[in-house]
């Protein structure tokens, strides 16, 4: 399979819904970072009018229009679901998880649970707005890395607010340890895809005499971003592009990477079987050997994890190769060091060895 890359950046809102910023300042963002792909989810909106091509001279991102569907009777307002490619306003099922599940598939969309692990923020007065409902089933996947959500986790005072504020290069470490643990957790009966979500909204916060807008898109742009593998380039037709984008991204043919301490673009897993290969979010059988081979673009530790256990450690390595002949569920994720701290890079979708 000839694999084409492409950065998407999603879940993120305009002043359709919580956000301070325009389709147009989105495209304008993406233009400057080199984004090929936007999805806005603004809340409980279908935003009509806005999908397409936006170019600047050479440069050009792919608009796609989604939406975050909650509950918004619920008091907190749990369980946010990303719906996308579903092409109609789904809203009106928000107060059945299950049944707004199975509406988005049943239109042809995706599904995937928003900040599954969303703390309190008292300081700020935000809420938990952590995914509560675990009986669902067929769903797309989860979110596994939410910009927003692991900020929370980092605001004991307004103080810390007003610190990140002005140095949100600090934020980013990994994905909420709980979120992971999750994933892995349903990884164990279930295909389930990990996507990244940078849930933009360029706010802007007052501390006395203080004003920031906290994360500009074009900040977001350049961190959480999920990077999707598609079987053929981009053809600029935008029907065409957005199913092949997707149906890469029901697939798992992605993974989560954070683009600010180094590009991310580039890397790959992938597995070589008797008689199969097999890249991310894809299955091959155990039968007569697989290597499983995970290439990064620069150097950093590597760790192979099965069934939710890291099984070998890779330092201050581009590859990494493991043969095995056990059936299990295996990913892989990417470290360095970033302003001196060990920081999460890279997160790959499984490959399923059955």
């Amino acid at each position: 399979m000839t694999m084409q890359e492409i950065i998407v950046n999603l879940h993120m809102h305009t002043r359709y819904s919580d956000g301070s910023g325009s389709h147009q300042d989105i495209a304008e963002a993406a233009l400057k970072c080199g984004i090929d792909a936007v999805i806005v989810t603004d809340h409980n909106v279908l935003a009509r009018g806005f999908e397409g091509y936006i170019r600047d001279g050479n440069k050009k991102v792919l608009m796609l229009i989604g939406e975050e569907i909650h509950d918004q009777d619920r008091d907190p307002q749990k369980n946010h679901l990303l719906v996308f490619g579903a092409e109609k306003e789904l809203a009106t099922f928000a107060d059945d998880p299950q049944m707004l599940i199975n509406a988005v598939r049943e239109s042809g969309g995706l599904s995937f649970l928003a900040h599954p692990n969303d703390p309190a923020a008292t300081a700020f007065n935000e809420t938990d707005i952590s995914w509560e409902d675990w009986s669902v089933t067929n769903y797309t996947g989860i979110e596994l890395w939410n910009g927003l959500s692991e900020l929370k986790t980092l605001l004991p005072t307004k103080l810390h607010g007003a610190l990140y504020a002005f140095f949100p290069e600090l934020i980013a470490h990994h994905p909420i340890p709980a979120t992971l643990r999750k994933w892995d957790e349903l990884l164990a009966s279930n295909q389930v895809v990990a996507i990244g979500g940078s849930d933009a909204h360029a706010k802007e916060w007052r501390l006395g005499p203080f004003r920031r807008v906290i994360f500009p898109y074009e900040f977001h742009f350049k961190t959480i971003n999920t990077h999707v593998i598609l079987p053929d380039p981009l053809t600029g037709d935008v029907n065409i592009d957005k199913k092949m984008i997707y149906d890469s991204l029901s697939a798992g043919h992605c993974f989560v990477g954070y683009d600010l301490p180094a590009p991310t673009r580039g890397f790959r897993f992938t597995a070589q079987g008797h008689d199969a290969d097999s890249i991310m979010g894809d299955e091959i059988p155990a039968r007569g050997g697989v290597t499983l081979q995970a290439r990064t673009p620069s150097a950093a530790e590597i760790r192979l994890i099965k069934n939710g256990k890291a099984i070998q450690t890779w330092k201050n390595q581009t590859i990494a190769v493991h043969i095995t002949t056990e059936a299990g569920v295996y990913r892989v994720e990417a470290y360095r060091r970033y302003l001196g701290r060990k920081r999460g890079w890279i997160f790959s979708n499984p490959i399923y060895v059955r």
